[in-house]
């Protein structure tokens, strides 16, 4: 498959989204780094499973430098299990819906390491549950008709991954910011949640 088709194919699986700017340029890295797997028959399902197993591992290892290595990987999993998925031409309603449990499974893994860490209970529970029911709205978006994505925001899924990076590094300087990460990710999700309902209220009223 080549890399216009890679684009068009997620385009139209997408309520055919336009393929610009921060979207392409993420595309075009997954386009990249699934060729060779795919190329090696590996199974989209493989790397959804090894991206949970990581974020588990996160969890588990939160207080060392593994624990930070397993974050970058288990986001990465996260990331192109879909983009192998269409180029192995093996997407499906049931992979997509696999997928989605798999993220908000590893999502929870994630926050279970910012709690980890010792890291506010209230702000992370807060985060976290904004962070679900945002992706519970854009599913049930999609379900209604509404199926392009068109309120990216500010606290998106690498994102999330970006600032428990932030507090994981800082705990091994001088410069803790595991509080502000936990403190920034609740506020941004929250902004980032009541975008996503407005854009749903003003595209489904």
């Amino acid at each position: 498959m080549t890399r216009e088709k890679f684009f068009d194919k997620w385009s139209s699986l997408h309520g055919n989204t336009p393929v610009k700017g921060i979207v392409r340029g993420w595309l075009t890295i997954s386009y990249v780094l699934v060729k060779p797997l795919a190329l090696l028959r590996i199974s989209p399902h493989v790397l959804t499973l090894a991206g949970v197993f990581a974020a588990v591992g996160t969890w588990r290892a939160a207080h060392s430098w593994l624990g930070i290595v397993l974050l970058v990987f288990s986001l990465l999993c996260d990331g192109i299990d879909g983009s192998l998925a269409m180029v192995r031409e093996m997407d499906s309603r049931w992979g997509a819906i696999t997928d989605s449990v798999a993220d908000r499974v590893s999502e929870l893994f994630w926050a279970l390491a910012f709690y980890a860490l010792g890291a506010p209970t209230i702000v992370i529970a807060i985060a976290w549950v904004a962070a679900g029911t945002q992706e519970y709205v854009r599913s049930r978006m999609g379900g209604l008709g509404a199926k392009a994505i068109t309120q990216v925001t500010i606290a998106e899924r690498p994102v999330r991954a970006s600032l428990l990076f932030i507090g994981m590094v800082s705990i091994h300087t001088h410069f803790d910011m595991l509080n502000r990460s936990a403190w920034m990710w609740m506020i941004m999700q929250v902004i980032s949640f009541a975008l996503v309902l407005n854009d749903g209220y003003g595209r489904l009223k």
